[in-house]
């Protein structure tokens, strides 16, 4: 049986969908988190801390970025309007992008960040996103739903841990996935891959599991179809 054909199963390039509609819209969220730290003042984040300007509001920060280059890769322009809250120990931020590209990929749309920290070294992240992204060949991906981020930092990249829980719905303009995490994807921060969790993927009906391991760093990861077929599917 092929699992791919008519579109029954799910190919590398659907997963790759999912998994880089959140690599984007999850990839200011560190130097978004260095802005709030540092109170919109300043970021290691780019090469020249001179390519933006912040402007401070009455509940919190208008960022625009000209031509950043981001971790030496990519280039960063566009407006971010950033709006502070704060409820039961959690501190929230709402992000609204404004004619915002990674490189020539366009962001636009809401990202609700809440921020919990316990201790010195553990970090609780509950993100609530609407958000569009242009690829630069046209591919138009839309990301609706919620996540938790939970991080625990250790002395090391290898010792700093997350897991990442939530569920929620990626189109890209053909077709649209269901996502559900069912048991968290765990990974370490020395590890590009999770090492472990598994994934539910809704797919025309059709519900396909993904296995992410058992632990060691590898870019492969387990198709699981309700029939019982297996699959190994390198990232």
């Amino acid at each position: 049986m092929d699992l791919n054909s008519e579109g029954s199963g799910l190919s590398k390039v659907e997963l790759r969908t999912i998994l880089e509609t959140d690599a984007y819209t999850g990839l200011m969220d560190d130097v978004l988190m260095d802005l709030i730290e540092k109170n919109g003042h300043g970021t290691a984040k780019f090469a020249d801390e001179n390519c933006y300007q912040i402007t401070h509001t009455n509940s919190g920060f208008r960022a625009e970025f000209g031509n950043c280059v981001l971790n030496t890769t990519e280039n960063v322009n566009g407006v971010l309007e950033v709006t502070y809250s704060e409820s039961a120990g959690t501190t929230s931020f709402t992000v609204v992008y404004t004619n915002f590209f990674i490189g020539a990929a366009e962001l636009s749309g809401t990202r609700t960040i809440g921020i919990r920290q316990s201790g010195e070294t553990r970090i609780d992240l509950a993100v609530q996103s609407d958000m569009t992204v242009v690829l630069p060949e046209g591919t138009v991906l839309t990301e609706k739903g919620s996540k938790v981020l939970q991080i625990q930092l250790g002395n090391s990249l290898g010792d700093s841990t997350y897991a990442l829980s939530g569920s929620w719905t990626v189109s890209d303009g053909a077709a649209t996935y269901e996502v559900d995490i069912r048991e968290s994807l765990e990974g370490n921060l020395a590890c590009p891959y999770a090492v472990r969790g598994l994934m539910d993927i809704e797919k025309n009906g059709l519900e396909i599991g993904v296995d992410f391991g058992d632990g060691t760093c590898d870019n492969e990861v387990i198709l699981v179809y309700p029939n019982g077929a297996r699959e190994i599917l390198a990232l």
